[in-house]
């Protein structure tokens, strides 16, 4: 088996970030040692008050290091926690300082192991302003690729703000990985942790069907990645379909949606390995990459256990677990791995 294993979905909250969110007062860091932080809601897109779990593999590169190596992970693609994306916010100039601050630091993090680690920089949504944030990610900082939410400053992912931001990454097919940064449902997801558990993977479904049906991804194919598994994505793409086909208000693109579902990427972070052999079986395997979503508590922290478990033949599984990433980051593949 090949013993590379790229990890397409793993944060990181440097410490550079945390002091800058506390002097701009929307961070509470006063639990750190406690491995948490609070911020306010139109930053974290959570409820006030509610702890953020901060372990130190957030911003601690010996101990990430050491998980990696438990993990049986060689490398990492990084990027900035959802908690820090602006998702429901007002305020543009925050959300871009934000993002270049905490690129910045994640940049620096990163640069203490650059043979493992390359970074995924955030680009909030919302906002003209994000094109420019991407240029120096990808210009300045030499990021890999970059990391979107779902949504940005209360628009959507189709809103026509995000034009220029689209057209920019598709002319330079540029490896773009949309993690969920807000959820759908309001009050009812209020406990059990559903925000996370069910709301994240509806607000994935949610965003990419506006791309879809949006008319982007037919105006500007892009090599975006989905997290956990594409969230709802997968089980909606024959409804989807049957919505183009019998209504007139859902044929907005000259095809299913289907075809456009079938161009993104897809991690493995389903937690089960019935649904990524479904995934598989539905996207290929050529679609499908590893994901863990660490340092989170709901992280894989054995993700080559689950792609084997998977049973997906020993092709596919090879695949899966390094052929895709290297087609997904093309050109920007990190040269010293």
């Amino acid at each position: 088996m090949n013993h590379r294993v790229i990890d397409i979905h793993a944060h990181a909250m440097p410490l550079g970030l945390l002091d800058f969110l506390g002097t701009e007062g929307v961070a509470d860091l006063s639990a750190l040692d406690d491995g948490i932080v609070r911020i306010t809601p139109p930053v974290s897109g959570v409820a006030e008050g509610a702890p953020i779990p901060l372990p130190r593999a957030q911003f601690d590169i010996g101990r990430r290091l050491a998980d990696m190596d438990a993990m049986r992970v060689s490398h990492q693609l990084v990027s900035l926690p959802p908690f820090v994306t602006c998702a429901d916010g007002d305020d543009a100039d925050l959300a871009v300082r934000i993002a270049d601050h905490g690129n910045h630091a994640l940049a620096e993090l990163i640069a203490q192991a650059p043979d493992r680690l390359a970074a995924l920089g955030l680009v909030p949504l919302g906002t003209a302003r994000s094109v420019e944030v991407a240029r120096r990610c990808l210009d300045e900082l030499g990021c890999a690729g970059i990391a979107i939410g779902s949504r940005g400053l209360r628009r959507e992912a189709d809103a026509d703000v995000h034009e220029d931001l689209w057209a920019l990454l598709s002319e330079r097919q540029v490896p773009v990985f949309l993690h969920p940064n807000s959820v759908p449902g309001g009050a009812r997801l209020h406990d059990f942790w559903l925000a996370q558990l069910a709301g994240f993977p509806m607000d994935t479904a949610v965003a990419v069907s506006r791309l879809v049906l949006g008319g982007v991804l037919e105006r500007h194919p892009m090599r975006i990645a989905l997290a956990h598994g594409g969230g709802c994505v997968p089980s909606l793409t024959g409804r989807l379909d049957l919505g183009w086909t019998r209504k007139a208000v859902a044929r907005t693109t000259p095809h299913p949606p289907s075809t456009y579902l079938e161009r993104l990427y897809y991690d493995s972070a389903t937690f089960s390995p019935a649904l990524l052999r479904a995934l598989v079986a539905e996207m290929g395997a050529d679609h499908v990459l590893v994901g863990t979503d660490y340092p989170f508590d709901l992280a894989d922290l054995d993700p080559v256990a689950g792609v084997l478990a998977a049973d997906l033949g020993p092709d596919a599984t090879e695949t899966v677990l390094a052929g895709t990433v290297t087609a997904w980051l093309g050109s920007a593949f990190p040269g010293q791995w």
